[in-house]
């Protein structure tokens, strides 16, 4: 297999690929090889749908976008596995649903989590 050498790379794009590395459990060199996987053979990367299964293990393939039992498939991982999105939410989502729920704070009768804890800790 050949090797590639890549000079003169800015610190600045060495440290973000380090660190996109790091988030992504991977070595420089991984990551390196992942990026470039991606660009360069983009059909390796969805693979034959034929393989890939949905979360339910029907005989139902996937496309990225595809609905699947518990999720969204958006997209297929170097190994071919599918990548399913599970309706995350954000913080903000979160907290104007829970505000929306409960508009005058905690319910009533039912300790606030800070008190448990304290009092779990008082009692050691």
């Amino acid at each position: 297999m050949p090797n590639l050498s890549i000079k003169d790379v800015p610190e600045a794009w060495a440290q973000a690929l380090r660190e996109r590395a790091a988030r992504n459990h991977r070595s420089l060199q991984g990551e390196l090889m992942a990026l470039i996987q991606r660009v360069v053979a983009p059909e390796a990367s969805s693979l034959d749908a034929s393989a890939v299964r949905t979360t339910d293990n029907s005989d139902q393939a996937t496309q990225p976008g595809a609905p699947a039992r518990f999720g969204t498939v958006v997209g297929f991982d170097r190994l071919g596995h599918p990548i399913v999105r599970r309706g995350w939410k954000t913080v903000e989502q979160v907290a104007a649903e829970l505000k929306a729920k409960y508009p005058n704070g905690p319910v009533p009768g039912q300790g606030s989590s800070i008190d448990m804890i304290r009092e779990d800790r008082d009692s050691r």
